[in-house]
C-alpha cells in the first residue's frame, strides 16, 4: 500500500487503522455503534525525522511503511485522503511495532 500524493512532515507518521472483528469469542455480534476505534493500523507513509536541537542533524525514524503498530486510543488526528479514513500522528505517539 503505497501513498503517492501525501507524506508527512518532520516525525510524522500516517496510519491507516486495522478493523476488529465484529463478533465477540462468544460469538455475539458487535453493531457498529457499540464498537471502539481500533488502537492497530498499518503504516502508510512516514516522514523525514525531526532535527535534532543541539547540532541539527536529521534524527531518521525507526517507523517505515508497512509496519504494523500499536497506537493509543486517543492519538493523532483523524484525516481522509482520497476517501479513506487515516490517523496521522508523531512517531512518538506509537507504542511498539507487531514483530
Amino acid at each position: 500500500m503505497e501513498m503517492k500524493n501525501f507524506k508527512p512532515l518532520q516525525d510524522r507518521v500516517l496510519i491507516e487503522r486495522i478493523e476488529q472483528d465484529n463478533k465477540t469469542s462468544g460469538g455475539i455480534i458487535i453493531p457498529d455503534t457499540a464498537k471502539e476505534k481500533p488502537s492497530e493500523g498499518v503504516v502508510v507513509a512516514v516522514g523525514e525525522g525531526c532535527r535534532c536541537s543541539k547540532t541539527g542533524e536529521l534524527c531518521p525514524m525507526q517507523l517505515k511503511a508497512g509496519d504494523k503498530v500499536l497506537f493509543g486510543k486517543w492519538s493523532g488526528n483523524e484525516v481522509k485522503i482520497d476517501g479513506k479514513d487515516y490517523v496521522i500522528m508523531k512517531e512518538s505517539d506509537v507504542m511498539g511495532v507487531f514483530c
